[in-house]
């Protein structure tokens, strides 16, 4: 037992210092960043009030990092923000972020939801038809070249103009997005039992359904979370562009667009930095939920 834990906490520690170090890093080049893009403000500052700009270095640069619109807030600001907006404001306030996430987050997961369903369904017609992987694969990947910011506007526009309003609309952006990597990863798993594995069914008198059933969908399990986990990254970027031509007032798109009316480079960020972390742990979840339902089956997770 203690070697079991010692081993665990070995490997933890293999994962956190590489994820550390990257972390410090990226802060590193963002403070410098923040500095080098923050200081024009501060020299033309001085200019004005007749003051010499090459003076005082250390000042201005102390300066550029609590600006109350800078062009590139420093990660202390944009912290201080995420930790007010999420854990200083009311669930129910629109300045908080936490309304915001749950808005994003409901389109989200029902996107998610309809992109996965969608994508298994059409992986399974491939596999199983000859005539749908040759006609309907082809357009599956053409479907992908369109940039979902100018398709988006006119998939709400009509689906408004049917009356349809909402959640649906985000969630079928998020669902065009996030269908495809699990389509393509359904029909690797789907086609992932080898020959003899095939052969064997056959010698069973196994139908095509119980070789779908018993063999290739327990084969396919890996690959399926493994693309589900892109999804629901993609899912979640979906529901925010969605948001943005709409001219939403709630979701995390629109805290992008108030911020962007608004030059509040601080808000921006902040928004962006949580949908970063609820990105992540939606990924996490999934890996989870792979990892559990792979072991019942009995797979390696």
């Amino acid at each position: 037992m203690t070697e079991r834990s010692t081993g665990r906490s070995d490997n933890l520690i293999r994962h956190l210092v590489p994820v550390g170090t990257v972390l410090l890093i990226l802060l590193a080049v963002w403070y410098l960043a923040a500095v080098l893009l923050n200081l024009a403000w501060e020299r033309d500052q001085r200019e004005r009030a007749g003051e010499n700009a090459d003076t005082g270095l250390v000042t201005m640069v102390a300066a550029t990092m609590s600006q109350k619109r800078p062009v590139l807030p420093a990660p202390h600001q944009v912290a201080v923000e995420l930790i007010d907006t999420t854990f200083g404001k009311k669930i129910d306030s629109k300045r908080s972020l936490v309304y915001h996430t749950g808005i994003t987050l409901a389109s989200t997961l029902t996107g998610f939801a309809l992109g996965t369903l969608l994508g298994i369904g059409l992986a399974v017609g491939i596999v199983t038809s000859r005539a749908l992987d040759a006609s309907l694969m082809p357009w599956v990947i053409a479907s992908q070249t369109i940039p979902i910011i100018a398709i988006a506007p006119m998939i709400i526009v009509v689906l408004n103009a049917v009356g349809v309003q909402g959640l649906l609309p985000k969630a079928f952006i998020s669902m065009y997005l996030s269908f495809f990597p699990v389509v393509v990863g359904m029909v690797k798993g789907l086609r992932s039992p080898e020959r003899d594995q095939l052969d064997l069914m056959r010698t069973w008198n196994a139908s095509a359904w119980q070789g779908l059933i018993r063999l290739r969908l327990p084969a396919s399990l890996p690959y399926l979370f493994a693309s589900m986990k892109i999804a629901v990254a993609i899912a979640l970027v979906g529901a925010i562009v969605a948001e943005l031509p709409t001219g939403a007032v709630a979701g995390l798109g629109a805290r992008l667009l108030a911020g962007s009316y608004y030059g509040q480079t601080v808000q921006i960020w902040s928004a962006l930095v949580m949908a970063s972390l609820v990105a992540a742990l939606l990924v996490a979840l999934v890996d989870l939920t792979g990892r559990v339902v792979t072991r019942r089956t009995g797979g390696r997770a």
